[in-house]
This record gives C-alpha cells, sequence and structure tokens, in this order.
C-alpha cells in the first residue's frame, strides 16, 4: 500500500492479523478479548454516563468484548445490565469463558422495556465477521438500541454494518462511538457505514507489531500533496503543465470556467478551454488567466462539427478535463462519444462526458492514455445503469465494478469520496459540507487535471485532488463564515490551503 494510506481493514484482513499474533506470537486468544473489552470500558468511563449502562452481547467473541467491557465497568463502580440475545450454552468458547465471570441475563421479545432508562447502552451483537442482514432476535434488538434514547457505543463496529464494504442491507446500530480494535476498518469510512460509527476511536488491544499489513483500503492522508512536483528556479509554463477543458453549452458556461480557474489555481502552467465557437466571447472577456479555442459546428454548444477543433485543441495538453457544462443535445452526445476515446492525452472525464457514455461504459476502456472519471452516484448509476439509490447502498463495490470496465480510475464523489483503480481503494474522511452546492464538482475536475498535468500518476492524482478539495472546502467555510453560505468560487480562493504539504 502507498505510503500516503493510512490502513483500513476488511474481515478477512483482521482474522489474518489476528491468526498471526495468536498462532505466530503465542498471544492467547482471552488476551485480546481482554484487552478489548478492557477499552471499551474506559472509553464508556470517560463518556461518564449515568447509569445504569446496558451491555446488549450476541453469541460470537464481539459479545465476549462486551462481557469483559461489562466486568471492568462493574469493578468500576457501575451499575450494569448484561442482555445476552442468545441462551447461555449458545455463546462461543471465549466467550463463554468470559460469562463464567460476570451476571448476565437472557432475554428475549421486546428489548425496549429494558432499555428504558439507560444511561448508555454498548453494542456487543456482531463484530467485523458479520455480512447480509441481521436476523431474530438481533434485528429487533438493534431497533430497540436505536429507539431508547441513550448514547451508544458499538464494540469494533456498529453491529448491522459490514466492515469488509461498509454496505447495510437491513437495520444497523446508530452509534455514537465505536471502539475500533487495533485498526480502523473499511466499514467505519464508506457509506452507509460510516453514518452509523459515529466518532471512531482506534485502541490496541495488544497484537504485537509488525503483524502481517493486508489492508484492504487506505485513508488518504495529506503526504499525498507532497508528490506534486513544485516549481524551481528554471521552471516555466511549459514545464508546470498545459490542461484543456472542453465543454459548456449555452446556460452552462460557468462550469468551464471554474474548472480552468480551478486548474491554474491548482498549479498548471496555463489553460486552453475548447468551447463552442459561438459562445467564446464569453470567455475571452470572462478570464484573462485562461485562453480559448472557439470551436465551430454547433448551435450553442459542442456537436459532431466540432470534433476537428476539439481534438486540436487537446494537442500537446499534459492533460484534460472533458465534459463540464457541455448538456445532453444529442449533437453533444455524439462528440463525445467521437473525441474522448481519441484523445492522446491524460483526461478527467466529468459531468455531461460521464453521462454521454450512459450503458457505454465499457467502450472508455479503449482510450490509450489514463482516464479519471468523476461521477456522483447518480451519473454512475447511469454509466451502470441502475438507480442512484444501488450505488448508494454498495459504494464500494459499485466503484470498483467502474473502474474495472473503464480501466480507469474512478472518483464516486460524496463525503466518503472513493477513489479506486478497481483494486487499489482510498477513502476522504475530511467532512466538507461547504462542497454540497453547485460548481464544486467542476472544482475538482479542473484540480484533478492540474495535478495530473502535474506529473502524478492517475491514482496519486485523483487522491490529492479528492483531499485538496475537501480541505479547500472546509477552509472556505470557515473563511466566508458558514457551510451554507459558501459557493464554488470560494473554494477556487481556498486551493491554495488544500493543497498546502502538511
Amino acid at each position: 500500500m502507498e505510503p500516503w494510506l493510512t490502513p483500513l481493514f476488511d474481515a478477512e484482513g483482521m482474522r489474518a492479523v489476528d491468526s498471526w499474533a495468536i498462532e505466530e506470537r503465542g498471544v492467547a486468544s482471552l488476551e485480546l478479548m481482554e484487552a478489548a473489552g478492557r477499552s471499551v470500558a474506559q472509553v464508556v468511563g470517560e463518556l461518564a454516563p449515568r447509569d445504569p449502562v446496558r451491555v446488549v452481547c450476541g453469541k460470537g467473541n464481539n459479545g465476549g468484548d462486551g462481557l469483559v467491557a461489562a466486568r471492568y465497568l462493574a469493578e468500576a463502580g457501575h451499575e450494569v445490565d448484561v442482555l445476552l440475545l442468545w441462551p447461555a450454552e449458545e455463546l462461543s468458547g471465549d466467550a463463554a469463558a468470559n460469562l463464567a465471570r460476570v451476571e448476565a441475563e437472557h432475554v428475549s421479545g421486546d428489548l425496549a422495556p429494558l432499555l428504558a432508562g439507560s444511561g448508555a447502552v454498548v453494542d456487543a451483537i456482531f463484530g467485523t465477521g458479520f455480512a447480509g442482514a441481521p436476523r431474530s432476535p438481533a434485528a429487533e434488538a438493534i431497533e430497540a438500541i436505536n429507539r431508547c434514547g441513550a448514547p451508544v457505543l458499538a464494540c469494533d463496529i456498529a453491529s448491522g454494518v459490514d466492515a469488509s464494504s461498509g454496505e447495510v442491507e437491513g437495520v444497523a446500530v446508530e452509534a455514537a462511538v465505536t471502539v475500533a480494535f487495533h485498526a480502523a476498518k473499511v466499514g467505519h469510512r464508506i457509506a452507509p457505514g460510516c453514518w452509523h460509527a459515529g466518532e471512531v476511536r482506534v485502541v490496541p488491544i495488544g497484537i504485537p507489531p509488525g503483524a502481517p499489513s493486508r489492508p484492504a483500503a487506505g485513508v488518504i492522508d495529506p503526504a499525498v500533496l507532497a508528490l506534486a512536483p513544485r516549481r524551481g528556479p528554471r521552471s516555466t509554463k511549459f514545464t508546470s503543465g498545459q490542461v484543456t477543458v472542453a465543454g459548456a453549452s449555452r446556460g452552462l458556461t460557468g462550469a468551464v470556467r471554474m474548472a480552468s480557474l480551478a486548474a491554474i489555481r491548482a498549479g498548471a502552467g496555463y489553460a486552453t478551454v475548447a468551447v463552442p465557437a459561438d459562445l467564446e466571447a464569453i470567455f475571452e472577456q470572462a478570464q484573462a488567466e485562461v485562453m480559448s479555442v472557439g470551436c465551430p459546428g454547433g448551435d450553442g454548444c459542442l456537436a459532431p462539427g466540432s470534433a476537428k477543433a476539439v481534438l486540436s485543441a487537446f494537442e500537446g495538453a499534459a492533460a484534460g478535463v472533458f465534459g463540464p457544462g457541455l448538456g445532453r443535445d444529442p449533437g453533444s452526445v455524439d462528440l463525445a462519444r467521437e473525441v474522448v476515446i481519441a484523445i492522446g492525452a491524460p483526461l478527467v472525464l466529468d459531468a455531461d462526458g460521464l453521462n454521454a457514455f450512459t450503458g457505454r461504459l465499457d467502450s472508455i476502456a479503449a482510450r490509450a492514455a489514463p482516464t479519471i472519471l468523476t461521477p456522483h452516484a447518480g451519473e454512475l448509476g447511469r454509466l451502470l445503469e441502475r438507480p442512484a439509490d444501488s450505488i448508494e447502498s454498495r459504494r464500494l463495490e459499485s466503484a470498483r465494478e467502474a473502474a474495472r470496465a473503464a480501466d480507469a480510475v474512478v472518483v464516486l464523489k460524496g463525503a466518503d469520496t472513493i477513489v479506486t483503480d478497481g483494486e487499489r481503494v482510498a477513502v476522504n474522511d475530511i467532512f466538507a459540507p461547504g462542497l454540497a452546492t453547485a460548481g464544486t464538482g467542476d472544482v475538482l475536475s479542473g484540480m484533478v487535471g492540474a495535478l495530473l498535468a502535474r506529473g502524478l500518476e492517475p491514482f496519486a492524482a485523483a487522491c490529492a485532488g479528492v483531499l485538496a478539495h475537501a480541505r479547500a472546502g472546509r477552509d472556505a467555510a470557515a473563511r466566508v463564515g458558514s457551510a451554507e453560505s459558501t459557493i464554488a468560487g470560494d473554494v477556487i480562493a481556498s486551493i491554495p490551503v488544500g493543497l498546502r504539504p502538511i
């Protein structure tokens, strides 16, 4: 894994780490459970809840972690009720061993009366090995936990969340805090799972240093920003990289303007826009820093007759962006399908450039140069010909599927923006609500195009652009005073802050 990614593990990777500690380093599994439960109890204590604390336990190792936590909480003077969802004889080995050391009650039926008046609830039903939809009695218990009104602390992962993907097929616990054992999991960072995690606190549980690392993904670290070459005394606008942005149609000229301005703010030596000839005057008057090429052949939009001029504008470009403001005129769609495959530069495909390939995702793989796709869930749904809500429920797998089909890097935008080339997976964990406004996607495409032009390989360029974009969005909101008042131009002004290495 790249050194600028902080590892995220899936269920298989954590099983490998646990097995290594137990089988290769001689750490008893009971010791790992003891450390995990003790850490949970410590975090519950730090939250200083009023009593009683209710610990809801499943029958596997996660339930055992809860039993250990209950014992430590009781020893610390808390009033603790342990509620077993399955009979004691169904508990697994280590969990059964810890059951003998604490008072617990097997409960059945409606859990709500037993949770009423709780100061806090510890969710110890399912761990990282869980997948699918919870069944009875767990499903009803999860619903009762979510209705009880008390703060909920989850042991390792909120029950009902798939730790390997973040998927939630049925109900899932809505935790205020998750105590993650040894390392964060993929399901902590990818929606919808991330919305169930609350604050994630990673705690050690006694796994020795040197554990085999099999991370399934990684959180993008600011160290990626140091990869972009810096300008030196011999730099010129040509060595800094040229970005060409093609798009625009009548009523949608702002998208190209924002993408091109973002590109030069993000370090491109210069930017050229390829736009409909009858709209070129807008760009000539509005942006002195950006050059323009008027492409004839369409009526207020780019159309097949514009193909030669568009392709000419990309000659010599270090990277390109295609699609902002393109529109969905049939002629523009036909143009996109013709020229995107022929553009010889590394290319960011965005907005209506993506929509032109509805149901034709695999045709993008014919491009000779690298491609980065930057869809939101609706656009990716159109590319894969399925509803947007099915994308949102399976974000990681959908992004991987698209990347493999298009032989491209996919940036699936959202609060948990995912970057994948089909194998490597990176996730942004900087929430920037100020980006929830029109035009910020165009800003991102321009930034990624600039980082490509500056020499970063596509996966790194996408990751650096996503992180810098989120940081710029957060800075812009702070500078103007609120996320709700932030506009795309504010984000462009904050790009230097977003790109600043830490």
